[in-house]
């Protein structure tokens, strides 16, 4: 007996029930949100009085969050949690994207710093319910990037090494769990290196209050190569890796001077093959990696290349080679900002407002992955990745039934992922709120 099958072409459609929910997965998301008090701690720490769109910070920055995490890339995207009975699974009162852009309207730089405390309360609140690396070593990858944007009237924007119009934000990003631990929005034009030595002042001291009292690594591209920012690091006892410019005049003789013997063959890819060799520069250990092809397309690139760091770390040069290599860990998490979400588009003309745009893309993003680790859906060794997170677990349909005082939330039978929902769920309720 042969199944016949319905024709698109015959398949009515309305847009009527209003007991439907979209993205019935942000349940998970606003769970953790309210045990950690997120809506308390907008209203204590952001004061927007006397602004004009400046009330109700909590249920407006929540709005924001919170169409963030269902992928949304602009303001006008929040429309999607008012559809149908979207709005009822949330706790706080949806904001429509009109007010929302008159809220981002009203931060200035001072308002921003205000949402910069909520950041860090917020982490610090997670690290407290299991996230936190304690007395464990914890290593930081320091990176940015550009964030384009359409249009001529974006204060700020300007055209930088990419030469595409855009803003160039720096972020720092724990290695192990891809939480953003500190941002700062900058201008498109900005140097790499800017700002590096009075971020990691601020970045510091932040996480040892949210809890991270061992060791801490901080691993840098060659864009941030400064003196000055190594003199900070080494001031306030902190670890790092920073990579060097090997074509520099300085690098390029302490290269040439290192004996042939010296070098050290480590894995590589199939068609190249790589060597790593150590010597000194300005008083600090240089580890060098070089690199060339191999086999048939050999010619292409007949010659090494050359990559370097400086470090403070002891132990064998292959290793903490290897150790540095692993920061590119760290375009994972920019590319889950930006990659269908918050930092895909920077909406406002207003500076400030775009801050405080990056601000909340920071605490979506932190959001998703403190409810996969603390809700068991990602192992610990493992890295969340945003899209496979909304897809599996936020964008997901259901229907709100109240039978008998009772409010059910009815999503789809067999949902390969329901198990690992029901479970992150059951879990994400056990949590101890955090003492406020």
């Amino acid at each position: 007996m042969t199944r016949s099958y319905p024709k698109p072409d015959a398949i009515e459609v309305t847009f009527d029930d209003e007991n439907l929910v979209a993205n019935a997965g942000l349940l998970l998301v606003s769970t953790l949100a309210q045990k950690l008090g997120l809506d308390a701690l907008i209203s204590e720490r952001v004061d927007l009085t006397g602004r004009v769109g400046g009330a109700n910070p909590a249920s407006k920055s929540l709005t924001l969050v919170h169409a963030m995490v269902a992928g949304a890339s602009y303001i006008d995207h929040a429309d999607m949690l008012r559809a149908g009975a979207s709005s009822k699974v949330l706790p706080f009162r949806v904001a429509a994207p009109s007010t929302l852009g008159t809220y981002l309207r009203s931060f200035t730089f001072g308002h921003v710093r205000q949402l910069d405390e909520v950041i860090e309360a917020e982490l610090t609140r997670a690290w407290a319910m299991g996230l936190a690396p304690g007395d464990d070593p914890m290593v930081i990858d320091i990176d940015s990037m550009i964030c384009e944007v359409a249009g001529y009237h974006k204060q700020g924007a300007a055209y930088g090494y990419t030469k595409k119009l855009g803003y160039h934000p720096v972020l720092a990003v724990r290695s192990d769990t891809g939480e953003v631990l500190h941002c700062r929005m900058r201008k498109g034009s900005a140097n790499t290196q800017r700002g590096a030595k009075r971020f990691v002042q601020e970045l510091i001291p932040r996480c040892r209050r949210a809890g991270a009292n061992g060791k801490i690594t901080i691993r840098f591209d060659s864009g941030y190569q400064s003196e000055a920012t190594l003199k900070e690091l080494e001031r306030l006892g902190v670890s790092y890796t920073m990579a060097v410019r090997a074509n520099a005049k300085g690098i390029k003789s302490l290269i040439e001077a290192i004996d042939s013997d010296a070098w050290i063959p480590i894995d590589y890819t199939d068609n190249g093959e790589a060597q790593v060799a150590e010597t000194s520069y300005k008083g600090r250990r240089l580890i060098i990696r070089r690199t060339r092809l191999i086999g048939p397309q050999a010619e292409l690139f007949a010659n090494w290349r050359y990559f370097g760091f400086v470090t403070d770390l002891k132990g064998c040069a292959v290793e903490i080679d290897q150790f540095h290599r692993n920061r590119a860990r760290v375009e994972l998490s920019i590319k889950d900002l930006k990659e269908g979400a918050g930092l895909e588009h920077i909406p406002s003309g207003k500076f400030d407002a775009n801050s405080a745009w990056l601000s909340h893309a920071i605490l979506a993003h932190n959001l998703m992955r403190q409810v996969s680790y603390l809700g068991e859906i990602t192992p610990n060794e493992s890295m969340v990745i945003a899209r496979s997170f909304r897809r599996n677990f936020i964008a997901l349909a259901g229907r709100l039934v109240n039978r008998s005082g009772k409010i059910t939330l009815r999503t789809p039978a067999r949902w390969p992922w329901a198990k690992s929902f029901m479970r992150a769920l059951i879990t994400l309720r056990a949590l101890e709120p955090v003492p406020i």
